[in-house]
């Protein structure tokens, strides 16, 4: 399941809402990761997911950057349990897809366990069956959103008892999964986990999902194949009027600590070469990487 960055709702309110909610199929299933705090906009969002064809609507209560604070939206609507549960309500109303929540343990100075409980057992009550738990608390004041992807402390047993108070529901753990070995115990515990950083710096991790996770027998793709499956999709992408900048940034871990790493990304870096708009690009990077010294690692 691939999740959209965070979008407000006045972005989709007052917006350009084909630009914001278009993408291409082969990215299902993909689900509406929405910022907000108003029942009634957010069940006109959640209708308009669904009418664009999405397969989840999530709601976030973990961003904790000061300009989400001000939009009383993101982690702070997790000391109002009772609203976020409104907002649910207002968007199953409306939505055919299943509308799921992601929060973090606590907020600020709260640690207690309790709270957390809570939060997810008020929201559960409203029709939420799954929850995707950043198991760090967001700091609202005194710490960047960078900081707070690292400086909390990682509370994962939290997160598991969760999963055993509430075994009905689906909960997904999230915040400093690196590796297939972390996501083989968090399994063990609870009932998904999610990648965030892991997945872009490091994107061909991906390429080991159907067999490790869903017992899929077929070989993974190459990288050289993900690269002229990207070439194809760039090309489509391009004449619709995408900069070829805005899908290179996103392959740049795609060698990671493998053979022409360092080279890869400097190509597909290269500002003189993105200004073209040419997918070719891709290829031409591929090739240099291919007759690069096998040494250069990085």
């Amino acid at each position: 399941m691939v999740y959209t960055e965070m979008m407000t709702c006045g972005a989709l309110l007052h917006g350009d809402v084909e630009r914001h909610l278009r993408f291409h199929p082969v990215e299902h299933p993909l689900a509406l990761q929405l910022g907000g705090s108003d029942p009634a906009q957010l069940a006109h969002c959640a209708e308009l997911a669904n009418r664009w064809g999405y397969d989840e609507v999530n709601l976030n209560c973990g961003c904790p950057s000061e300009r989400v604070q001000h939009g009383s939206f993101g982690a702070c609507l997790m000391s109002e349990p009772e609203l976020v549960a409104q907002c649910v309500s207002a968007m199953r109303a409306t939505s055919g897809v299943p509308i799921t929540v992601k929060h973090r343990l606590g907020i600020d100075s709260i640690e207690d366990y309790a709270f957390a409980r809570r939060f997810v057992e008020v929201v559960a009550a409203a029709g939420c069956t799954t929850f995707i738990v950043h198991a760090r608390n967001a700091v609202l004041k005194g710490l960047s959103p960078r900081e707070n992807r690292d400086v909390p402390r990682l509370r994962y047993a939290d997160v598991y008892r969760l999963k055993q108070e509430f075994p009905q529901l689906t909960i997904v753990v999230n915040g400093g999964i690196q590796d297939w070995a972390a996501v083989d115990s968090h399994l063990t515990h609870v009932d998904g986990a999610m990648l965030g950083r892991a997945a872009y710096h490091d994107s061909y991790l991906l390429a080991q999902t159907d067999a490790r996770a869903f017992g899929s027998s077929e070989p993974a793709p190459s990288r050289e194949q993900v690269v002229q499956a990207m070439y194809h999709y760039a090309g489509a992408e391009c004449t619709q009027g995408t900069a070829l900048r805005s899908i290179a940034r996103h392959m740049l871990g795609l060698f990671h600590g493998h053979h022409g790493a360092r080279l890869w990304r400097r190509l597909l870096s290269d500002a003189v070469l993105l200004a073209r708009n040419d997918r070719g690009l891709l290829l031409s990077a591929l090739e240099a990487v291919q007759r690069s010294p096998a040494a250069a690692v990085a």
